[in-house]
């Protein structure tokens, strides 16, 4: 603190605000920050004490006192006479002041506007130059205010040029809205859902109450489950017809969403309905804000449309939670706010992050990306701002010449595996209305988009020093799209993610508590999150997460189609089906008693010689390396084929598998999911587990036509099931054969004939 220089009291009492005042007055002496610095450097001055001083009796203490009266007690002394009503005057203009100032530290931090690059790098450094610190920032984006808002330093760097495009303001509102951009409080599901209010014992129920059901028949979808823990359950029915403003849309989508999903319209649907039938069910549950579980989404038919319609959700909630926020911040500039007058705001979490978008590989993740540009771009006049595009295309987007060419695969594989399959990557996206910043920070992001291995590496593991998720704390939309390959690649990674969601933060981000939802600080976030969760097939394991994770208060809803004809309708070769049931006494016991039926049972009947060239199938990996330790420890005749294995020990294995050389070939659905080899020489098929995809059964059956020599009635094929099979059993021979199967308790003899 610099020098005070000697003055008089009159000197004084003219110099000072009524605000440096009221300061002296309560704290005895001036602020810090009004400190008269000389500019020449001051001569250290020595203070001589008295001896006085250092006497503890209290006759000198009291003959001190007048002594050490001087000048700036005395004008201290004088200002203890001010009026009340200078007073009254002296606070409404300090509460004044402090007005401004909030309001200037809840902005939103313009920072994470897009740019072109060259222009981006400008901005933050003159953001490093120029910003100070805020202590607050609203959506717990960079933690640093808009450059020139700060009193203390007068003199700071103003990046004028570039200053509108970082304004987050004048970036998402639209100079023809001329109005409140705010959504309807009355009528939007989105303000709905975020104002419900929970109570203690409503949360605390939750463990303990039954979940209560109605089925109801849809047009599309067919049967839908409506489910809840809490006590209320409210079904609905789609309405015949819907616009766009019946769904309480943002203005922008309004008009971007038809031209978006015009592919998908066609004849007299596109001029009726801006929806495809399967979109207008689908989306009226998402806006609904309740928990969707649809296991019929397939790459090869609707997962492009499903796509587009999760998108528009998402776009939709991220520009209403924005736009709540610059309402907000609105209304606070036009009026005072007094102590305990912050309830009001209460329009965030405790980190910016709302949306998590799980998807598999990194051309769904271009895909997604490319839709939230063309929802937010309009028509081809108005080109919005995507900063980093090129690098994003770069990693994102795939080479067509890298493909090997000639090679014959399925439909359904080439539709999965198109475009870059890369399944390690994360992205964090921020939204506003005429701009998308792509690679933001995570804490700066509006969206993340990763797959669940690059979520796994951040999230990290007990004991590990680097590990992150904070970022999760407040996701109050999660999709995760074609759950059915996180299957084939490891299921762990989906749970560890679970286990991990809207958890309270480690670290608080620079978040201003005032503006953070109550419910979120409460650590009931998870009731609050809306979970999408879309696959191809319906499986233990995914409904697991569905059923165990999804706790929103709005309750869940799930597509429950039975198959009425199952796979096994599209063998097309003559074939004797044996389905050997076997009993377990539990779902923790399946696996034991599956091997031990096998090797006692089962590979007694196939190790004669005559019973060459037989294929095991074997879904799981754990499964494959117990039969090949087994296998190994009997000295059996035996090759295999994995999904680790190299390509040389494929063409290896296939080689002595069709010449006889080993009879038997241990395969596994992992490398079946991601190769589609055919495997010629197949004469003896075993299923140890019905496949995890219904279709794979036919495929695999089919492939004893590609060396049919004449063999055909020497052909034999065995499936081993158990009543927890059930599903996989219904999606295999069909809903109504299934349940004979399984009341029967007896083995079961089919004979398929088809065209060869």
């Amino acid at each position: 603190m610099g020098k005070r220089g000697s003055r008089s009291q009159s000197q004084l009492l003219g110099s000072l605000t009524k605000k440096q005042k009221k300061h002296l007055r309560d704290f005895g002496e001036e602020h810090p920050f009004y400190d008269r610095v000389s500019r020449k450097e001051a001569k250290p001055q020595t203070c001589q004490l008295s001896e006085s001083s250092d006497t503890s009796s209290s006759e000198s203490e009291a003959e001190s006192e007048p002594e050490q009266v001087s000048g700036y007690h005395r004008l201290l002394a004088t200002l203890k006479n001010v009026s009340k009503e200078e007073e009254e005057e002296e606070e409404e203009e300090e509460e004044e002041e402090d007005s401004a100032t909030d309001e200037t530290e809840m902005n939103l931090e313009d920072g994470d506007s897009d740019i072109s690059e060259e222009e981006e790098m400008a901005a933050e450094s003159a953001d490093m130059q120029g910003s100070v610190p805020s202590p607050a920032d609203p959506e717990g984006k960079d933690g640093h205010g808009p450059p020139g808002t700060s009193e203390e330093s007068p003199e700071e760097f103003t990046d004028a040029k570039h200053e509108s495009l970082f304004s987050l303001e004048t970036n998402f509102l639209e100079e023809e809205s001329g109005g409140d951009s705010s959504p309807k409080a009355s009528q939007d599901p989105f303000v709905q859902h975020v104002n419900t209010k929970l109570k203690e014992k409503e949360i605390q129920a939750v463990a303990t109450n039954p979940r209560t059901t109605h089925q109801l028949k849809w047009p599309i979808l067919g049967q839908v489950v409506f489910s809840s823990k809490f006590q209320k359950l409210e079904t609905f029915k789609p309405p015949k017809d819907i616009d766009l403003k019946s769904v309480h849309l943002q203005k922008p989508l309004e008009s971007t969403w038809i031209k978006t999903n015009s592919q998908f319209l066609s004849g007299p649907q596109k001029s009726s309905s801006p929806f495809t039938p399967l979109q207008k069910e689908l989306f009226l549950i998402m806006n609904s804000y309740r928990d969707l579980f649809y296991p019929e989404r397939t790459a090869l038919k609707n997962g492009e449309e499903i796509r587009h319609v999760y998108c528009l959700h998402v776009i939709n909630h991220v520009l209403k939670a924005n736009a709540q926020v610059l309402a907000n911040n609105s209304r606070r500039r036009s009026q005072k706010l007094g102590v305990g007058d912050d309830d009001d705001f209460r329009d965030q979490g405790l980190t910016r992050p709302k949306v998590l978008i799980v998807v598999p590989f990194r051309e769904a993740a271009l895909r997604v990306v490319q839709l939230f540009i063309s929802l937010l771009e309009g028509d081809s006049k108005k080109k919005i701002i995507v900063s980093n595009k090129k690098r994003f295309n770069g990693e994102y987007g795939s080479d067509p010449e890298e493909r090997p060419p000639n090679l014959k695969r399925p439909e359904d594989y080439e539709a999965v595996f198109v475009g870059n399959i890369d399944d390690h990557f994360r992205i964090g996206v921020a939204i506003l209305q005429r701009s998308i910043r792509l690679y933001a920070p995570f804490y700066s992001s509006d969206i993340l988009i990763a797959s669940p291995l690059g979520l796994r590496t951040i999230i990290g593991g007990e004991g590990e020093k680097k590990r992150d998720f904070d970022f999760l704390s407040s996701v109050e939309l999660l999709i995760i799209d074609q759950a059915d390959i996180y299957l084939m690649q490891n299921w762990e990674h989906v749970l560890h993610l679970m286990n991990h969601m809207n958890l309270l933060p480690l670290d608080s981000h620079g978040v201003d508590f005032s503006r953070v939802r109550m419910w979120s600080l409460n650590n009931w976030s998870k009731y609050y999150r809306q979970t999408l969760l879309f696959g191809a097939l319906q499986d233990a394991q995914i409904n697991s997460v569905f059923n165990k994770y999804c706790v929103n208060v709005q309750g869940q809803v799930a597509v429950r189609n039975v198959p009425m004809t199952g796979s096994i309708s599209q063998v097309l070769v003559q074939l004797p089906h044996v389905f050997q049931r076997m009993e377990a006494e539990s779902l923790a016991s399946v696996i034991d008693a599956r091997f031990n039926f096998f090797v006692n049972k089962i590979l007694p009947q196939y190790r004669d010689a005559v019973m060459s060239h037989t294929l095991i199938y074997v879904p799981s990996y754990f499964d494959f390396v117990r039969l090949r330790n087994y296998f190994k420890k009997e000295e059996l005749n035996f090759t295999h084929i994995c999904e680790y294995t190299q390509k040389s020990g494929v063409s290896r294995a296939r080689h002595f598998f069709l010449q006889g050389e080993k009879q038997f070939l241990l395969l596994t659905e992992r490398f079946h999911f991601y190769k589609r080899y055919t495997i010629k020489g197949i004469r003896n098929l075993i299923f140890y587990e019905l496949p995890t995809y219904p279709h794979f059964y036919s495929e695999v059956c089919n492939m004893l036509r590609a060396t049919s020599s004449g063999e055909e009635a020497a052909w034999t094929c065995t499936v081993l099931y158990s009543k927890y099979d059930a599903q996989r059993l219904a999606a295999v021979v069909g809903v109504e054969r299934a349940a004979q199967m399984l009341q029967s308790k007896k083995n079961v003899h089919l004979f398929i004939t088809g065209e060869r």
